[in-house]
């Protein structure tokens, strides 16, 4: 599975990055004819989306006195942040992050930043899944971007994001880390509202990953994927499979042959047959991947995977984020 990753040598940085590339052009001109309007969508870089958003949420975490803190909370529009939270004591600072429309209509643009400072631990996620909705002829864009500073940590954990058949979607998540910070992140997307009999079968989603560490391109991956097209029934993307969970953890932790088959044992055994899922590591980043039907197995196993990974990484005991279990 996702046997088309490349590797890329970047001779101005001597680091090699990992590019997923799930769609190529020669699939898209196969899939359908395009209109000028979308060639030239397809040309523009996802750094469109850094015009000025419709939403927007700023949120900057400090250690002071052995707590962790929320010292800055800046929004514009319909993004918040609701009152932090310690179930795990002061060490880690909770917080969700709310949408309050619950879903994205076609042109809207959403920004969301958060900076974590040195030795702070930080987990965010999110009330519910985020839905985006049909196009109607505009392109909705989401723009994270996440900092860490030494020693510190951030678990990005948001629910599950739905796209609408017919959606257009471009996401942009960047994240910089200090050379001995920790990030973990997993994203669920559900291609279609497939428990109301509908499937992904117009409309594009483009996504691109960019994680930096100590200023070095660690890992790259993009998304290139048409509703209907090829790339959705390919066996090296979709594998005519509605739901593709990843979660990327990285940390200095070079994991064992033994945590990674224990991974993939427990992570089998939710999944108990059913959809695609892999395991790997490369250096100092560790990558799960799931192709399957159902956003509820998807959870567990991501969940599965997370709360083996957490201990080992954070030295810290899993607990299912609060909002997930409501």
């Amino acid at each position: 599975m996702y046997s088309n990753i490349q590797k890329e040598e970047r001779s101005e940085q001597n680091t090699p990055t990992y590019s997923l590339n799930k769609v190529s052009q020669s699939h898209l001109s196969q899939d359908q004819e395009l209109s000028n309007k979308e060639r030239e969508q397809n040309k523009s870089p996802l750094s469109t989306i850094d015009k000025k958003p419709d939403a927007s949420i700023s949120l900057v975490f400090r250690k002071e006195e052995g707590k962790c803190r929320l010292v800055s909370r800046d929004h514009f529009g319909q993004l918040y942040v609701q009152k932090p939270f310690y179930p795990e004591g002061p060490e880690v600072c909770h917080v969700v992050i709310v949408h309050p429309p619950g879903g994205v209509v076609g042109g809207d643009r959403l920004a969301l930043a958060c900076h974590v400072g040195a030795a702070a631990n930080v987990q965010i996620t999110t009330p519910g899944a985020a839905k985006w909705y049909k196009a109607n002829g505009h392109v909705s864009y989401q723009n994270v971007q996440l900092d860490v500073e030494s020693g510190g940590a951030l678990e990005w954990l948001p629910q599950e994001t739905i796209f609408f058949d017919n959606a257009h979607v471009e996401l942009d998540h960047n994240v910089v880390l200090a050379k001995d910070s920790t990030y973990i992140g997993c994203e669920i997307f559900c291609f279609g509202r497939t428990a109301f009999g509908e499937s992904f079968n117009g409309g594009r989603i483009r996504q691109q990953v960019n994680i930096r560490r100590d200023e070095q391109l660690i890992w790259h991956e993009q998304l290139n994927l048409v509703g209907g097209g090829m790339g959705m029934k390919s066996p090296l993307i979709l594998a005519d499979k509605t739901v593709c969970a990843t979660l990327i953890a990285v940390n200095d932790t070079v994991h064992t042959n033994d945590l990674i088959n224990s991974l993939r044992e427990d992570a089998n055994t939710v999944a108990n047959g059913s959809g695609h899922l892999g395991i790997s590591q490369v250096k100092s980043v560790l990558v799960a991947r799931y192709l399957g039907d159902s956003s509820e197995v998807a959870r567990k196993i991501m969940m599965k995977i997370w709360g083996s990974l957490r201990p080992a990484i954070l030295d810290r005991k899993a607990e299912v984020p609060r909002m997930w279990n409501t």
